[in-house]
């Protein structure tokens, strides 16, 4: 990996494999300490730190279709409540269940429409390629606006934010493990083998999501970009100080120190990636998406395959050079793609998806 790593060189990335005490992590037991100092450091610097998890997660069905997609699935909708410090809060989930497999596995799509199917979900190709799914809508969990009072933002602290407690990316990944509280109790569906997946600013969640919970299997992100998949510093396209002036409330207060400072942070991107070793992450990216910076999400992927070696596994394996059109690194257990077009959550993205996770997981 000479050339690959030669490029990397030039992106001054703080070493992963070594610990706030300047320990280097020799072994899989040592890396089980570095994974958790990771997550506190994304918290407090980058996502803010979430609440603990509710006692209990109770499901309540609203409604159900046995015969869903020309009958081939049961699509329920099921209200997910839960108690806060000021009252219960719900949301709707949507399961979509196939008939014609047994313990299937399981895709939760944090989605931008409470709409099923729609433009990023075609779930009757998904139904066809053997999966399960649950969905919910980012905004039923609160607005996807600079205030925190709507949703389960008002049912915490509310605009009185303390500067690394939770920004809303955080909130909705938060709110994807309660949905997955309630798929442990469902005898349809096989608990080892469940993905959390998200496009743009819901890919960033769904790194963020599998990075702190071990229970996912998987942790899949669409063009995620700055402050998801892709690497902070070097990077093209939109930068820290672009996200965060226009999106402050997606991160916790800390994150705003690192506007133009990219080359002190005590981290990158790389590290959300190194989290969910030694699991699986797919990335995908698209050349026309220039904001996002294909290169970055990329050389992030590389970047964190070290930690996976400590396990006696691969993580992105690829030649030793940067990506094409139409590339698919399926081999190791970071999986990667590179196609043409724009910042889109695509029918080959999710083909992408499932033929990454029947190779790895059936």
């Amino acid at each position: 990996m000479i050339e690959l790593k030669r490029i990397l060189e030039k992106r001054n990335l703080p070493n992963v494999m070594m610990d706030q005490n300047s320990t280097v992590i020799k072994d899989d037991k040592m890396w089980a300490n570095r994974r958790q100092e990771i997550v506190q450091l994304l918290g407090s610097q980058v996502y803010g730190f979430s609440p603990p998890a509710p006692s209990k997660v109770s499901p309540k069905l609203v409604r159900e279709d046995k015969d869903a997609f020309a009958g081939k699935a049961v699509h329920s909708v099921i209200d997910l409540s839960f108690d806060t410090p000021r009252g219960e809060f719900s949301f709707p989930v949507n399961l979509i269940i196939p008939k014609a497999v047994s313990e299937a596995p399981l895709f939760l799509h944090i989605a931008f429409s409470p709409n099923v199917p729609d433009k990023y979900f075609p779930v009757e190709e998904i139904i066809d390629g053997g999966f399960a799914m649950a969905s919910f809508y980012y905004e039923d969990i609160t607005k996807d606006k600079d205030e925190f009072e709507s949703g389960l933002a008002g049912m915490y602290s509310g605009e009185n934010r303390k500067p690394d407690e939770w920004g809303k990316i955080s909130m909705w990944a938060w709110s994807a493990q309660r949905v997955m509280d309630f798929i442990q109790t469902l005898e349809e569906v096989d608990k080892a083998r469940i993905a959390v997946v998200g496009h743009s600013r819901l890919g960033k969640t769904a790194l963020w999501c599998a990075a702190q919970d071990e229970r996912f299997i998987m942790g899949i992100s669409n063009e995620s970009g700055c402050s998801g998949a892709a690497i902070s510093r070097g990077k093209k396209g939109e930068r820290i100080r672009d996200i965060v002036k226009t999106f402050p409330y997606w991160f916790c207060e800390n994150y705003k120190e690192y506007v133009d400072n990219e080359e002190n942070m005590p981290f990158d991107q790389h590290f959300l990636i190194s989290a969910i070793a030694p699991r699986y992450v797919y990335v995908s990216s698209a050349i026309g998406d220039e904001w996002a910076d294909p290169e970055s999400e990329f050389l992030s992927c590389v970047a964190a395959s070290d930690v996976y070696e400590l396990f006696g596994v691969k993580g992105l394996v690829t030649e030793d050079r940067l990506p094409e059109v139409g590339t698919k690194l399926h081999e190791g257990r970071i999986g990667y793609h590179l196609r043409g077009g724009t910042h889109y959550l695509s029918r080959y993205d999710w083909q992408g998806f499932m033929e990454f996770m029947r190779r790895k997981l059936y």
